[in-house]
């Protein structure tokens, strides 16, 4: 699409040779000669830049400026040149000064660098909102739902058409999404990610599709939206299944017509994004029980991606768990101990790749600068393994017995290390010492 340039200048003359010079630049550009009449093409269009005449007949032009500033380019044109006009048009807002007649070099000039830096701007507040999105871990895995996995990802990927991946926390589905976004045409920029579980309802339509200036209290200006920040890109959409009903409509409304409006505008805008969603509840039996639209759910299950939960993937834990094992080996040549590996594959991962990745990362810690991480650096994962022995009483324990059988056994697998003890069961070492003395443990 062309980039649009709003001229806004009273002398007629001037104004008709700037369009026509911006034409011929290989812009589209529109004249207005009164800010009244650029005030009703802002209503309709959204520039990409202004030119605004620092004398106009109807409006303050450095007060425009500071209204305009946050939402576009501005460039003020005037032919009274002065140092002073320029650093208060500058301090307003205004991103160039120039002096009339502009020289069609210098037009052309300072036209490419203000689009181009708009741009830029654009896209380093987007990265920046984007840094705090943070990958549970890595899409890795040779056993066969994984092998599956790929294959579906690498027939989707070129296409244009909305997945809905599901799975439980701490499966992947980010990096799901992540994989079908960089094989994508849409590859050249950033996945645009929304956590839909976060966003509380009287904000959602705001932060997915804009606001218009005035739309409620406190919208002292335009703001874009999601959908729009994911122009030509990919747009995620984690955990819909906590969406709203009413929520759920707009969003439908979304994928089926590729049109949307900014909350309290008038205008249909259309969506240049591909969409990705994402749950860790089954939408089915929502949409069953009706608390997620029916509707919405049978436009998202046209293509739907399942992510195995780890324990039905064990064979990838070894791969998995040295994965992280190297990133966070803290300068030192990490290595699992075959007693580490054999409790983590027994583990069922309720919390999956995200939990694997988490233990590693304590254990690593816990290890300090040992090389072999062991099932005692394990933490709760040794203390369980601890725990599955404690019930093999002939008759029925009492709690007391209970807790002084594991904390005798616990004691025994650190060798009487107390400081060791509390941390497996995560209490305070003087918790340990008031529960030996209690228990006799120490005679």
């Amino acid at each position: 699409m062309k980039k649009l340039i709003l001229v806004v200048d009273d002398d007629h003359v001037f104004n008709q040779i700037l369009v026509d010079q911006l034409r011929d630049m290989g812009l589209e550009a529109i004249g207005a000669v009164s800010w009244a009449e650029a005030a009703r093409v802002l209503q309709e269009r959204e520039p990409d830049l202004v030119f605004l005449d620092l004398r106009l007949p109807d409006a303050d032009t450095p007060k425009l400026v500071a209204q305009l500033a946050p939402q576009f380019p501005v460039i003020v044109l005037t032919g009274y040149g002065s140092i002073r006009n320029a650093v208060s048009l500058i301090q307003a807002g205004a991103v160039e000064y120039l002096t009339k007649p502009v020289g069609l070099d210098e037009l052309e000039l300072t036209v490419r660098r203000e689009l181009e830096n708009a741009e830029l701007r654009q896209r380093n507040a987007f990265y920046r909102r984007q840094l705090a999105s943070r990958r549970p871990g890595p899409l890795l895995g040779a056993a066969p739902p994984m092998q599956a996995l790929f294959e579906l990802i690498e027939a989707v990927a070129p296409t244009d058409a909305t997945v809905l991946i599901q799975g439980e926390s701490g499966t992947g589905k980010e990096m799901v999404a992540q994989a079908i976004h960089e094989a994508s045409p849409r590859a050249g920029r950033e996945l645009v990610t929304v956590d839909c579980g976060t966003l509380q309802e009287t904000l959602f339509e705001s932060e997915i599709f804009g606001h218009e200036r005035g739309a409620f209290t406190g919208a002292d200006r335009q703001k874009k939206g999601m959908v729009e920040e994911a122009g030509g890109s990919t747009l995620f959409l984690d955990e819909i299944g906590e969406t709203t009903p009413a929520n759920q409509a707009k969003l439908l409304r979304l994928l089926e017509t590729g049109t949307f409006r900014r909350l309290g505008g008038t205008k249909s805008l259309h969506a240049d994004a591909r969409f990705i969603v994402a749950s860790n509840r089954d939408l089915a039996e929502l949409s069953r029980s009706g608390s997620f639209r029916s509707d919405l759910y049978f436009r998202l299950e046209s293509f739907v991606i399942k992510v195995p939960p780890l324990r039905e993937r064990r064979e990838d834990i070894p791969l998995l768990a040295e994965h992280f094992l190297q990133r966070f080996a803290r300068g030192i040549e990490r290595e699992l101990g075959a007693d580490a590996l054999r409790l983590l594959t027994a583990y069922d991962w309720p919390g999956n790749v995200r939990e694997l990745r988490n233990v590693i990362e304590r254990a690593v810690i816990l290890a300090g600068r040992e090389r072999r991480v062991r099932s005692e650096h394990l933490g709760t994962l040794a203390a369980k393994e601890s725990a599955a022995c404690v019930l093999a009483f002939e008759r029925e324990p009492t709690l007391g017995e209970i807790e002084k059988d594991y904390l005798r056994r616990t004691l025994q697998r650190y060798s009487g290390n107390r400081a060791k003890a509390a941390g497996v069961l995560g209490v305070s070492e003087r918790n340990i010492y008031r529960l030996i003395k209690q228990y006799h443990l120490g005679e």
